[in-house]
């Protein structure tokens, strides 16, 4: 142990128990680790036996493998600072890296309390407005899937600069299992890859390894839409990083996560993800096929049976149908387009007006289905994007 250095701030006179982080000792108030009902409290509380008990002296400390010594230094400073010194994780001032150190440490040795406070202060930090994650002028952007609510997910710029460390903190909402700060994440994700390849692939690949159904169709949708891909193992010269949009490297933790090209520009995928671009296409194209040829049914109001003749509502609806999705706007967009394709009948059918052999009742309900339409392939888009998803 002779390389082991004593913690210039946290190793305590008056500390009762002594831990090695990496090559550091920490000397902490065993009652300040016994707090909120921790894994410490439970280790402290078992029976010691013959054996020294650990913590006890610099030479028999209590290792705790897998932190780093940043990271149990700020959770030590969420035991031990003073409320003033608290107050700063509710400004514009907070330190994330150290909040989510805070959290993460929390979560492991079951500091239940302390883990939803920083938790909470790390929802509260990224949800500011202007967003301190992107400190720019912004302008949200628009496409196929960014309709989310601006109260909670941040205003993001167009085309911002890539930060693969947000990564980061979708692994840990997921992690710790808040809600709240993963559906901000998520959100947030869905409006960057509107306007960002990269974004779009960090997303795919953080829907795969959490397994986030409310991402993974989103994200594959936009991959599929924005960019040519190659399979990871027929690139056979070296890959190239892609920068971010100042042409710098983020000085980010590792996250697993690198987005790469291959020399002719199309970003690599690993042979999984090819597949399921594929299966996205091919079953995306053939529903659209289906939907082109048979119109959603709607119920008929109560009112078109006695006042209006039924089949010539119906023939109406059919006739539009088959007209509008055969516009020049609608064959513009991707066959697999099929959410694309659906708003844009929509937008035609709010313009249709009110020379048309439809009842007004009956035209509200066809209204309604083709929403829902929308919903229900929105709903449904990770099957598509799936091995086993059934080709219709």
């Amino acid at each position: 142990m002779c390389d082991v250095v004593r913690d210039e701030k946290y190793y305590m006179e008056d500390g009762s128990c002594i831990l090695l982080v990496e090559n550091t000792l920490f000397n902490v108030h065993r009652s300040m680790l016994s707090r909120d009902s921790s894994s410490f409290a439970t280790m402290f509380s078992l029976p010691q036996g013959d054996t020294p008990m650990e913590g006890t002296s610099d030479d028999n400390p209590i290792v705790l493998p897998g932190d780093t010594v940043a990271q149990f230094r700020n959770f030590l400073w969420a035991l031990y600072a003073l409320p003033p010194e608290l107050m700063v994780v509710h400004t514009a001032q907070a330190d994330l890296v150290r909040l989510m150190d805070i959290a993460l440490v929390a979560n492991k040795y079951s500091f239940k309390t302390l883990e939803t406070w920083a938790l909470d202060a790390i929802q509260e930090y990224v949800t500011r407005q202007p967003s301190p994650l992107f400190p720019r002028p912004a302008l949200a952007p628009s496409g196929a899937l960014a309709q989310f609510s601006a109260a909670t997910t941040p205003t993001i710029p167009t085309a911002p600069p890539f930060k693969p460390g947000l990564a980061r903190l979708v692994r840990l909402a997921h992690l710790c299992a808040h809600e709240p700060l993963l559906g901000t994440m998520v959100g947030l994700l869905k409006r960057l890859m509107c306007s960002s390849v990269p974004y779009a692939y960090l997303a795919m690949c953080l829907a795969d390894e959490l397994d986030l159904r409310t991402l993974k169709g989103a994200a594959y949708l936009e991959v599929m839409q924005k960019t040519k891909v190659v399979a990871r193992e027929h690139v056979d010269i070296p890959v190239c990083a892609t920068p971010d949009a100042d042409g710098e490297s983020e000085d980010e933790e590792d996250d697993g996560i690198e987005v790469l090209l291959s020399p002719d520009g199309r970003l690599v995928v690993s042979g999984p993800q090819k597949l399921r671009l594929l299966c996205g296409y091919h079953g995306l194209s053939r529903a659209w096929e289906h939907l082109r040829l048979h119109p959603p049914p709607f119920e008929h109001a109560s009112s078109c049976g006695a006042t209006w003749h039924q089949h010539g509502c119906t023939q109406s609806w059919s006739d539009f149908w088959k007209e509008k999705t055969r516009t020049e706007g609608i064959l513009s967009l991707g066959l697999a387009d099929v959410l694309g394709r659906l708003r844009a009948v929509a937008k035609e059918f709010d313009k249709w007006g009110s020379a048309t052999y439809m009842h007004h009742d009956c035209r509200l309900s066809a209204k309604r289905v083709i929403q829902e339409k929308i919903k229900q392939v929105e709903e449904e888009l990770p099957d598509y994007f799936s091995e086993e998803k059934e080709m219709v």
